[in-house]
C-alpha cells in the first residue's frame, strides 16, 4: 500500500499548494502586532451611525504609518540635522554682516523644549506593549529616533561637526527612569532588530546571566 506514504519534501509540497488570499501576516517583524496599535479613548460598542473602537483603531493605525516625522518637520523649514548641538568651530563663526543663519550656533539640547504632560502614555506604558500574552519576554518597540548615520563616531563626540543625523527605524528596548532616556537599537536592512549574531534583542538586551 503506497497510498499513505509521504513524500520526503512533504513541506515544500504544502508551500506550492496556494489556495487563496489569507489574512494571515506574511511580513516578518522583531515587534509585537499590538505595539503599532494607537490608544483609542472611545467607547467599544459604538452607537449606531458611530465607529466602534476596533475600527478607529484601525483607521488611526493606518494614518500614522503613513506620516514621517521628516517630512512633517521639513515642511516646516526644520532641517533634522541642525536639530542637534554641535561644538562651535570659531574659526568659521559667520558675521553679522554675512547675513548667514544661524549666526550663533544651537547649544540648547531639545530635552529643555520637551513636554510630556500631554503624551498618551507614559514611558512604562510604551515599555508593556513589547509584551505578548502568555510571554515573559519583552520584545522591543517600534520607534523613530534621531541619530547620527556614523555609529564610530557618534558614540565617540555625539557633537562632532562632521556628523550627520537623521531619523532612523529603531527598537526600543528599554527605559531609564533616573536620566528619562529610551535605550534604542538601530534595524537592519530587513526592519528587524538584531544583535550582532543575528539573534532578536528579548528584554532590553539583558542575558540570563546578567
Amino acid at each position: 500500500v503506497t497510498t499513505f506514504k509521504m513524500p520526503e519534501d512533504f513541506g515544500s509540497v504544502l508551500d506550492k499548494q496556494v489556495i487563496g488570499p489569507t489574512t494571515e501576516n506574511l511580513v516578518k517583524s522583531d515587534f509585537p502586532a499590538q505595539s503599532f496599535k494607537p490608544k483609542v479613548q472611545i467607547a467599544f460598542q459604538g452607537l449606531p451611525g458611530q465607529s466602534s473602537q476596533k475600527i478607529e483603531v484601525e483607521r488611526r493605525r493606518r494614518l500614522y504609518l503613513t506620516t514621517d516625522i521628516a517630512q512633517l518637520l521639513a515642511s516646516k523649514g526644520i532641517d533634522s540635522n541642525q536639530l542637534m548641538p554641535r561644538h562651535q568651530d570659531l574659526d568659521n563663526m559667520p558675521t553679522i554682516e554675512e547675513k548667514k543663519d544661524p549666526v550663533f550656533p544651537i547649544y540648547l539640547p531639545l530635552k529643555i523644549f520637551d513636554n510630556d504632560e500631554c503624551d498618551c502614555r507614559t514611558p512604562e506604558e510604551w515599555m508593556s506593549l513589547g509584551l505578548e500574552p502568555g510571554s515573559h519576554n519583552r520584545k522591543p518597540v517600534p520607534g523613530k529616533a534621531l541619530l547620527p548615520t556614523d555609529d564610530v563616531l557618534g558614540h565617540e563626540d555625539p557633537k562632532n561637526q562632521k556628523l550627520i543625523y537623521k531619523w532612523i527605524d529603531v527598537g526600543v528596548l528599554d527605559y531609564d527612569k533616573e536620566t528619562e532616556l529610551y535605550l534604542v537599537h538601530k534595524t537592519d536592512k530587513n526592519g528587524l532588530v538584531r544583535d550582532e549574531e543575528g539573534r532578536p534583542i528579548l528584554n532590553g538586551g539583558i542575558t540570563p546571566e546578567g
